[in-house]
């Protein structure tokens, strides 16, 4: 599979940096010779230095030849340009990132396919879509919908008042006395030496204090999972956003939706105003978030959750930190430099987002081999979480779990059989249709999607 990736930057670094594992035909273009040199010398990829808008520099990558044709620069109009100049010119499916939320409305996807432009991806919309989840699940710091919400993932840090701590993964399920609502799919942690290690766990494994669990479960056990943690789940009602920026104002959007209180928070005086008269029902406040004294006076002690979402990591770490130590129980970060994504749980701040990993894992679904539904990565570890079709031709049909003997480096955490969601034993036949979710290291990434295929 020959795959073309525009931009150097961050997305199309990490883009390239899985591809790269999986010996795909991978080239990079872009016009930025540091950029390009960085991923050269760290990366098995062919670059090109070149405009991903001139015919010629097209041309010379034989953009014609492209499985997928992937352009992620932060210029949307480039995106779309250059999508479209390589589709005319043959490249097979184009996906292309955008920020003007009006093209992903469904009256307006016809338009754009016809043009010549297959899928859309905007990290804006999706980082929004991501913090709302994480405000309506106030113990977990990740959150991911499949198969229409018939099994979720949730991610969460063990705590003392945890009562699954001392025992064992095999011994927690058998609590239910009943098939299976959730499983475990995988455990981030600390080992002797301070480094973080991944553990897929096994019917032995032992919950431990501190440790990042991820679990899939079905729709109906989240209050199941609520009561094994100790928690009880909490509606945040108060909730401050700092930073008006797009994923600022979409997020306010889906929290007044969701008939939560919002208060905004915007440093520039002549965008804070804009916002007061495009968001007529949310108080808007013109100030610098950092600042302990105005988020006193703003009620910080009374709010329930705070989301820091400007330009600026740094700013947005410092100010959740604030609110943090004001007794705000749920704080989210926006952060842009992906060497911060692995500190959320050693600073004390409920979750970090990267709309760059996110537009990845977005995009990671077109590339993958096998009928992939959806794919999720966890900002934490190098692993994915993907859900497959499983066609009527797929070797490992009216196949148990058991019989199939998937890679070590991965897990069955959830299968969804006409609509009904399951957590798999052992004894789980397969069936076509079926949509399988599995956690997958990336040494086995390329393996799995044979099972599928």
């Amino acid at each position: 599979m020959k795959i073309v990736i525009g931009g150097a930057g961050e997305v199309g670094f990490h883009l390239a940096k899985w591809l790269s594992k999986e010996m795909l035909d991978v080239v990079v273009i872009d016009t930025d010779k540091e950029k390009l040199h960085n991923i050269e010398s760290n990366l098995d990829v062919m670059v090109h230095r070149g405009d991903i808008t001139s015919f010629d520099a097209l041309r010379a990558i034989k953009a014609d030849e492209a499985d997928i044709f992937i352009t992620v620069t932060q210029l949307q109009n480039t995106n779309l340009t250059s999508a479209l100049i390589a589709k005319k010119m043959g490249a097979k499916r184009t996906i292309a990132r955008i920020t003007n939320p009006e093209f992903l409305r469904r009256e307006n996807a016809v338009p754009v396919q016809r043009i010549g432009i297959d899928v859309l991806i905007s990290p804006e919309q999706l980082a929004a879509l991501e913090i709302h989840q994480l405000v309506e699940e106030s113990a977990f710091n990740t959150t991911h919908a499949f198969a229409n919400g018939e099994l979720k993932l949730f991610g969460t840090v063990l705590d003392k008042d945890c009562k699954v701590l001392g025992k064992q993964v095999r011994d927690v399920i058998d609590v239910t006395k009943q098939t299976p609502h959730f499983m475990p799919i995988a455990i981030i942690r600390n080992n002797e030496r301070g480094i973080h290690e991944t553990i897929i766990p096994r019917g032995d494994t032992i919950y431990q204090l501190n440790d990042q669990v991820y679990f899939i479960a079905l729709k109906h056990a989240t209050a199941e999972i609520y009561n094994l943690l100790g928690k009880k789940q909490e509606f945040y009602k108060n909730v401050i956003v700092l930073g008006g920026g797009s994923i600022g104002k979409k997020t306010v959007t889906l929290l007044k939706e969701s008939k939560h209180n919002v208060k905004l928070i915007e440093k520039d005086r002549n965008k804070a105003f804009d916002l007061a008269d495009e968001l007529s029902n949310v108080l808007i406040i013109n100030g610098d978030g950092r600042d302990g004294d105005l988020l006193e006076e703003e009620g910080i002690g009374n709010s329930d959750a705070f989301i820091a979402v400007t330009g600026s990591s740094e700013a947005n770490i410092m100010s959740c930190l604030v609110a943090k130590s004001k007794g705000v129980k749920k704080t989210i970060a926006l952060v842009e430099n992906m060497d911060y994504i692995h500190l959320s749980q050693e600073v004390g701040i409920s979750a970090f987002i990267n709309k760059k990993l996110l537009a990845a894992d977005s995009i990671f679904r077109y590339i993958r081999k096998g009928d992939v539904v959806d794919v999720t990565g966890l900002s934490d570890v190098d692993a994915e979480v993907l859900e497959f079709k499983v066609d009527e031709s797929s070797p490992i049909v009216n196949k148990t779990l058991k019989e199939i003997k998937l890679p070590k480096e991965s897990i069955v955490g959830g299968i969804v059989r006409k609509n009904e969601g399951f957590i798999p034993t052992g004894d789980f036949k397969i069936m076509s249709g079926d949509r399988v979710v599995v956690f997958v290291q990336p040494s086995a990434i390329s393996k799995i999607g044979k099972y599928f295929q």
